[in-house]
Formats: C-alpha cells, sequence, structure tokens
C-alpha cells in the first residue's frame, strides 16, 4: 500500500521563504563579519527580494491553496505582505541610523525582526487556527527579545519582561478559544468553523461565543485594544526607538490580518447570531480604544509615550472599518494601516534622530525651537504629525475619510460620529508638537546632527509615502478593494 505525500505548495509562501532564509543568512555572516552594518543592508534587500516575489505572485494562478488548506495565498495576505515589508523596510534603515549610536548593531537584531516579520506573513496567509497561532508566536516572541535587546538598559530590559509575561497570558486566552471553537464546529479551519458552526442547534451558541469572545481577547492585546492595552505605552517607551517603530506598525497589522479574516470567513455569515455579537463588541472595543487612547495622549509630555497612547487610538479607527464586516469598510482598514505604516514609523525615525543627541530626549519640551535649528527633521515631524491627525491631502486624511464613509454606509452612524469627535481631540496633542517646534523659544545651545545615509533613505521613503497616499489614494484603495476576502 503506497504512502501518499501531501501537496505542500511551498511556491504559494515564497515571499515568507524568502525572509526566513535571510534571517538564516544574516546569522551565518553575522559569525564573519566584524563590522554588522552590511548585515542590515542584507536584510533590506532580503525584504526588497520577498516584496517583489509577492508582486510578481499576484499575476499568477496556481498559488492559492497551501499545506492542506491552512494557508492560503490571496490578494488580501499580498496586501497585507506589502505593508509588513514597507514596516520592516522602513525599520532597517531606521535601525541602520540608531543602532550604532546606542552600541546595538548587531546580526540578532536583524534576524529577529525577520522573524517576526515572517511570523507577520505566516499571521495573514493562515487560514487555519493552529497556523494562525504559530505565525502569532514567531512573531511576538521575536518582538520579546527586540524589546529586551538594549541589555544596559534598565527600561528596555523591563519592557521585553512585561510584554512576554502579558504576551503569555493573552496567548493563553487565544489558544483556550482555539480548543472550545473546534470543540463547537469540530474544525480549527476557517472555512471548516463557519460549516460547523452553522449546524450548531439553536441554544447552544454559548460554547463558540465564548471561545470567540476568548480569540477576540488574544487579537485585541496584538493590537493595543482597550483594556488590553496596559504594556503598550510602557513597553513602546522602553523598547529600543528602532524596535518601537516596528512594532508599532507590524503586530498591529498582523493582529488585524488574522482578526478580520477569522472574523469575516468563520463567523460572519449570512443571519448568523455570531456577526450579530462580534460587531456589538467590536465596535464597543472600537469606542473604548479611540477614547481612552486620545484622552490619556492629551495627558502625556514624553513624545514616545504619547505616540504610544497615540498608536492605541488608532487601532480604535482601523476596527471602526473592521465593525461594518463590508468590503468598504475592510478595504478602508487596509488603506489605513497602509498610511499608519509610513507616518507612523516616519514619526519614530525623527525621535531616533534626536534621541542620538545627548541632550535631545524624548520629552516634549525638548523639542522647543526645533525648526529654528533643523528646519528637515521638524519639516517631517510636522508632516508625519498632521498625517496622523487627519489633514487633507495627506495619506492619514484619506484613511479616516475611508474608514468613516464605510462606517456610515453601513449604518452605524453613531460609531463614526464618535469617531469623528475623536480626531478632533487628537488634532490638540499632535498639533502641540508642531507648536513646541515652531513656536516656542528657540534654545541657544544649537546641536549638530548629521543623517547617515539609512536614515535619509528611511525619512525620505516615510515622507514621500504620506504625501502620496494623499495626493493618490485611488490606486491603494483599488489594491486594497481588490484583495479578494469577499470575492
Amino acid at each position: 500500500m503506497g504512502i501518499e505525500l501531501p501537496s505542500l505548495n511551498f511556491g504559494a509562501l515564497l515571499p515568507v521563504i524568502i525572509v526566513i532564509l535571510t534571517s538564516v543568512m544574516v546569522l551565518i555572516f553575522d559569525l564573519a563579519l566584524s563590522d554588522k552594518r552590511p548585515l542590515g543592508w542584507i536584510s533590506f534587500v532580503g525584504l526588497m527580494f520577498a516584496g517583489g516575489a509577492g508582486w510578481i505572485q499576484q499575476s499568477m494562478e496556481g498559488f492559492d491553496p497551501a499545506f492542506q488548506n491552512m494557508a492560503i495565498t490571496d490578494g488580501y495576505t499580498h496586501f497585507f505582505n506589502l505593508i509588513f515589508v514597507v514596516g520592516a523596510g522602513l525599520s532597517v534603515l531606521v535601525a541602520l541610523g540608531y543602532l550604532g549610536k546606542k552600541g546595538l548593531q548587531g546580526g540578532e537584531y536583524y534576524a529577529m525582526l525577520l522573524l517576526a516579520t515572517s511570523g507577520m506573513m505566516i499571521m495573514a496567509a493562515g487560514t487555519d487556527l493552529m497556523i494562525i497561532f504559530l505565525g502569532l508566536e514567531l512573531m511576538s516572541i521575536s518582538l520579546y527579545v527586540l524589546a529586551a535587546i538594549n541589555r544596559y538598559s534598565r527600561a528596555s530590559l523591563e519592557a521585553g519582561i512585561k510584554y512576554f509575561l502579558l504576551g503569555a497570558f493573552a496567548s493563553a486566552f487565544f489558544l483556550y478559544g482555539i480548543a472550545l471553537i473546534y470543540g463547537a464546529s469540530g474544525s480549527t479551519n476557517l472555512n471548516g468553523i463557519g460549516e460547523g458552526l452553522k449546524a450548531v442547534p439553536k441554544g447552544y451558541e454559548a460554547l463558540p461565543l465564548f471561545g470567540l469572545g476568548l480569540l477576540i481577547i488574544g487579537f485585541s492585546f496584538k493590537i493595543a485594544a482597550v483594556p488590553f492595552h496596559w504594556w503598550t505605552p510602557d513597553v513602546y517607551h522602553g523598547a529600543p526607538t528602532s524596535v518601537t517603530a516596528f512594532m508599532s506598525v507590524g503586530a498591529k497589522a498582523a493582529g488585524f490580518a488574522a482578526l478580520i479574516r477569522v472574523l469575516t470567513v468563520s463567523f460572519g455569515f449570512d443571519g448568523s447570531m455570531f456577526a450579530d455579537n462580534w460587531h456589538v463588541a467590536v465596535a464597543t472595543l472600537a469606542v473604548l480604544t479611540m477614547t481612552l487612547g486620545n484622552l490619556t495622549a492629551l495627558a502625556q509630555n514624553d513624545v514616545k509615550r504619547m505616540l504610544a497612547y497615540s498608536s492605541i487610538a488608532h487601532a480604535g479607527y482601523v476596527l471602526v472599518g473592521v465593525v461594518t464586516g463590508t468590503e468598504q469598510g475592510i478595504s478602508a482598514a487596509l488603506f489605513y494601516l497602509m498610511a499608519y505604516a509610513f507616518m507612523n514609523i516616519g514619526a519614530f525615525a525623527v525621535i531616533s534622530v534626536l534621541e542620538q543627541q545627548d541632550a535631545i530626549g524624548t520629552n516634549l519640551e525638548e523639542y522647543a525651537g526645533l525648526a529654528g535649528h533643523h528646519r528637515v527633521l521638524a519639516m517631517l515631524m510636522a508632516i508625519f504629525m498632521l498625517s496622523l491627525m487627519g489633514f487633507p491631502m495627506l495619506g492619514g486624511f484619506w484613511g479616516k475619510v475611508y474608514v468613516f464613509l464605510a462606517a456610515i454606509e453601513a449604518g452605524w452612524i453613531v460609531l463614526a460620529i464618535i469617531a469623528v469627535l475623536n480626531s478632533g481631540i487628537a488634532a490638540y496633542y499632535y498639533l502641540r508638537v508642531i507648536v513646541h517646534m515652531y513656536m516656542s523659544p528657540v534654545s541657544d545651545q544649537s546641536h549638530a546632527i548629521n543623517l547617515n545615509s539609512a536614515m535619509q533613505v528611511a525619512l525620505g521613503l516615510a515622507a514621500f509615502g504620506t504625501i502620496l497616499l494623499g495626493v493618490m489614494p485611488a490606486r491603494i484603495m483599488d489594491l486594497a478593494a481588490s484583495s479578494g476576502l469577499f470575492g
């Protein structure tokens, strides 16, 4: 009797494989190179190859199912892979200009960043809860290491420990949720769960609903949704700024990638009480996340902590698009995450440049009069702050417009109004940074800042992407709309 081997279809996950092989290559070259800077460029080139492979795959057929239908390469996967490549690529460039000054340049940094990126890609491609969990853990463990990678900093070590401990609890919730849903539906495959739940007898929906709630808790931790956000300000503030830039975009996008697929594929079928319940639950999370994130950010005098709470608020805006459960709302959420990648990493890149100066930290007061000494950095920071605020003709503006319009079209008018009011609240603390840079008295002491080529490229690309998405948003929105999740 012959043994039939399963069809694994490695080609479907080619971008993930390229990123993993690049991380292995970095570790090998780390043993031979005394100067660690080339490792960053190797990582960057590997990410570009992964992005190119994904771009080519979009025009090819036959790469959809993989690993016994546990993963899929569709337009939705490709769009999120683009976000991950953009986020990781910009973060590598920021790290090249940041780590040397901090004495942290090393192969382990870039290897962990690449492994975290591969975990994010696996989460986006996963069509089985077990594969999603494996990607989640690969991403999380790598980020725990990155958060604590500055062994000379007590704050960094504390950030890593806090992130690890709370992340372990979130993983436990997630696994327990998987167990309950498997018990109710008889499957961990997303399509299989949907079919299994249709056969659940009336009056026996409590078990899968409880399991869904536990899954949402696990995902909420990764996207920093209230009330599972407590780790965010301490970890963002304590971790090296280049790490904070990466995790603020990558982990959030990966969490949303898996959350959206799970909710729409497994629990979004018509006439389902499960759909009604998760819509209400996610809407509640959106309101709490937007409101608490913005109100707490108002009280912050440290720019990194302010952006940490801002990141919480932005998760709430994206959740508004997710709540709708419509193609328009999900497309708007995807566009928002792409715009957020450019503007948020750009803001942290500016912080990392200033943080390298001995007399400049992350306190808002230290940004006073920045435009008088460093006009280019002040201008770039202003662009990123205005985009995060939602200023017209920048990427963040269209992200909010698309999300709010999708909510209104789907009948969530009150939720859209709350989101608009929150955007007004957020304008205060973003404009506060600009006011300090341009309207506060200029310090007598000037600090020379030498931007290396990597940091110049990172800042230039972040600003270019932020402006381009504001001037020409239709192309990316069309790409998000054609992701195929509903097709």
